[in-house]
């Protein structure tokens, strides 16, 4: 059985690491990690917010003290509600990954299933993400459905 649990402040450098591993799998990747130190703070503060809208679930790494090997996070966002979602909130799953050497072990499953749960307890009715080739399969199993949305981004 797959111990998940909710991350703590002392697992940030730990979880940087993991969303670095998910980063460097992308196509056309910035490999640089100077931006971990910036970043280290703001995660063990977000992380300390037990009751907030971001949550990020781990597994331990099972033969490496102090290690974790895999990581799933989520966020809950509000806009005002409408039909199919009164409540307005909207889960959004991001830095999924898994060590190279442990993965097809059933870990990111496990994670997802606890990211799930914490979306329903906050009276999420609507979750999305960005999927990989490779993760498709996983997000396929847990019925994700793709949807073709026109999204738009402008860097400031």
């Amino acid at each position: 059985m797959t111990l998940v649990r909710r991350a703590v402040p002392e697992d940030a450098g730990e979880v940087l690491r993991l969303r670095q591993v998910m980063i460097d799998s992308m196509a056309d990747a910035d490999p640089s990690t100077a931006w971990h130190t910036e970043s280290l703070p703001v995660l063990k503060g977000r992380l300390a917010e037990a009751d907030g809208d971001f949550a990020a679930f781990v597994v331990d790494h099972p033969e490496r003290a102090g290690a974790l090997t895999a990581l799933v996070c989520g966020t809950v966002e509000y806009r005002i509600g409408k039909a199919g979602n009164p409540l307005g909130v909207t889960g959004f799953v991001f830095s999924v990954a898994t060590d190279p050497e442990a993965r097809r072990r059933g870990y990111a499953r496990a994670g997802m299933t606890a990211l799930l749960e914490w979306f329903r307890e906050r009276g999420v009715r609507r979750v999305q993400l960005t999927a990989s080739a490779e993760a498709r399969a996983l997000y396929d199993a847990l019925g994700f459905l793709p949807k073709p949305d026109p999204l738009l981004e402008l860097k400031l």
